[in-house]
């Protein structure tokens, strides 16, 4: 009962917070009260799942800190019928509040163990337009097209040209880039024709990307 009302009280808090900024749109805050950000939480850290914390996940990743998340989905202004596409899933809760604005949420994971644990907690909140994968991410995903929306958190030394081709004209890529060997800055690229803009945005706290599936993980 306590975790309840603290997690009723946290999601209270992020949403005035994240409404006081006023860069996150109605349809975007609607889906982030219909997710269930504990569920996504591994259980010690359950009672900070909707606070700026980064909360650690398996295999040495984490969880953004709640307005992190919104913050970078917001940025990347998903709509009805975008196709998206995810690198680095981690829990699952970014694919999760973007499945319920979107039309589908393909999103890949190079750590076997991560993709499991957010297909439980995919499927406990219900969603089937979002679809995770065991893939690496490094080259984007080859073979399935291209997509309106594509969200990395993982970082890269320089615009990775591979996910840049595989947004429709009119789509934008959100990437962190690495500014030295421990900074990195959130990057949006959009596509006009054969044209690429890039907008630097804020800073953020990935980690570079690492190519190939886990052998183990």
């Amino acid at each position: 009962m306590k975790l309840q009302q603290a997690a009723q009280e946290g999601l209270a808090a992020l949403l005035l917070r994240l409404r006081g900024e006023g860069s996150v749109g109605k349809g975007l805050l609607n889906a982030v009260e219909q997710t269930p950000r504990t569920l996504f939480a591994p259980f010690d850290y359950q009672s900070d799942a909707f606070s700026s914390r980064m909360i650690p996940l398996d295999c040495g990743s984490f969880m953004e800190g709640a307005d992190m998340a919104v913050r970078m989905i917001a940025a990347l202004d998903v709509r009805p019928g975008h196709r998206v596409l995810e690198v680095g899933t981690g829990s699952g809760f970014t694919a999760a509040v973007m499945g319920r604005v979107v039309e589908r949420v393909l999103t890949i994971d190079r750590y076997r163990t991560l993709v499991n644990e957010a297909q439980k907690n995919l499927e406990a909140v219900g969603l089937r337009n979002v679809i995770v994968r065991h893939a690496d991410g490094s080259q984007g995903l080859a073979g399935e097209g291209t997509f309106d929306r594509i969200l990395v958190t993982a970082a890269f030394s320089s615009l990775p040209r591979a996910l840049s081709e595989q947004i429709v004209s009119g789509g934008a890529l959100l990437v962190p880039i690495m500014l030295d060997d421990e900074r990195c800055r959130m990057v949006r690229v959009t596509r006009t024709g054969s044209r690429f803009d890039r907008e630097d945005l804020f800073e953020a706290p990935y980690l570079p990307i690492v190519p190939k599936l886990a052998a183990y993980l």
